[in-house]
């Protein structure tokens, strides 16, 4: 990637830092010490994992530095130390861990400033690995009920007037499929190739509340003709009948027109059978967000499931590490596009791909409907 000057690479780590401890600013010492919800980490601990790999990728690898603390490299390691476990090991708590993550920022600065950016692409990766933790960090205070875990206002799409429905028309033919060569992207974004896309349609906007209500109220979570025999089993275990976050009378708590939210796979699947369509692919999601004269609708205020497992482009190569992406390639997860309110700009292009088990409904994610051309 071309390089990025010194004072540019400075200014995206302050700035992704000071967004970073605005989120954690309203809380105790014990709220971010505790275990919100079992499906995530300690608020404490995430933020010893950003300092800690921080410390690992440009203190250590681009400067050659030792490590602030090599007694907790593996504790902050997160294939090391799943989350199952965190709760319940000696992390950096309280003052400790602010500490911890100020003392790191400046040996980092520092390297950048002797050592120079390189070409830039970890001062990058570090940058972005930060503000998605702040996205998790957002899940989880929207699983705890916390501020921070839920837009602050309506998103844009419902400020005035709601945004137009119905669907576009995409033509088939070939496109290119990824990030180019030049600037940063993650190694799962690459090679840039091309795709042969049948013609299709996709709506111009997500789902949106008032649309899962009429699904709930027509028996969307009883039907068992719209749901995978995988998906019914979820539903049934866990007594499912609403998106995630709504109220205890089955309720959305945000605007009517705002795209559902916390809704996973299964229940993506579900809906889009209920109104005789199918969730688009990634290759038409990103045709459609590319390649389109109209633009889509409301894209950027929710995660949208894909019907696409997650895996390698063809000719993919691990980098800088494998278990950024390359351990989760297979048939247990599904992918997912665009962005959501909670995403930082940095990490807002229409070739990222987020990627998760079709069962879980922390991500801001919804859904956007696709058919075929018949």
């Amino acid at each position: 990637m071309a390089v990025a000057a010194h004072s540019d690479l400075a200014d995206a780590l302050r700035e992704v830092r000071a967004r970073t401890l605005a989120l954690v600013a309203p809380l105790d010492a014990a709220q971010l010490a505790r275990v919100q919800h079992p499906l995530m980490s300690p608020l404490d601990w995430d933020l010893g994992h950003i300092a800690a790999y921080e410390d690992l990728w440009i203190v250590h690898r681009h400067g050659g530095g030792e490590l602030l603390r090599p007694d907790l490299a593996h504790l902050y390691d997160a294939f090391e130390t799943p989350r199952a476990v965190r709760g319940e090991i000696l992390f950096l708590r309280g003052q400790d861990v602010f500490d911890y993550i100020a003392a790191v920022r400046e040996r980092a600065l520092e390297v950048l400033d002797h050592t120079g950016p390189g070409d830039g692409t970890l001062f990058e990766l570090v940058t972005r690995h930060e503000a998605q933790h702040n996205e998790t960090m957002r899940q989880t205070l929207f699983l705890a009920g916390l501020p921070g875990g839920r837009p602050a206002a309506a998103p844009s799409g419902v400020r005035g007037a709601v945004a137009a429905d119905g669907w576009i028309d995409v033509p088939g033919g070939s496109f290119e499929l990824g990030a180019s060569a030049d600037g940063f992207a993650f190694d799962n974004e690459r090679p840039r190739h091309h795709v042969d896309v049948p013609g299709f349609r996709i709506r111009r906007r997500p789902v949106t509340n008032a649309s899962w209500m009429h699904f709930c109220e027509g028996g969307g979570y009883e039907r068992r003709e719209w749901w995978s025999d995988e998906g019914w089993a979820w539903k049934e275990e866990y007594d499912i009948t609403h998106p995630e976050g709504w109220t205890a009378d089955g309720l959305p708590r945000e605007h009517a027109e705002q795209p559902v939210m916390h809704v996973s796979w299964f229940e993506a699947d579900a809906f889009a059978r209920s109104r005789g369509a199918r969730l688009p692919t990634e290759a038409e999601w990103e045709k459609a967000s590319t390649s389109t004269q109209e633009p889509l609708a409301q894209a950027g205020e929710v995660w949208e499931w894909t019907a696409s497992h997650f895996g390698g482009y063809p000719g993919f190569v691990a980098h800088p590490y494998r278990e950024y992406s390359e351990v989760f390639f297979g048939e247990r997860y599904r992918v997912l596009r665009g962005c959501s309110w909670a995403t930082e700009a940095r990490v807002r292009t229409p070739t990222f791909r987020n990627w998760d088990l079709p069962q879980r409904r922390q991500i801001f994610a919804g859904v956007r409907l696709a058919k075929d051309v018949t």
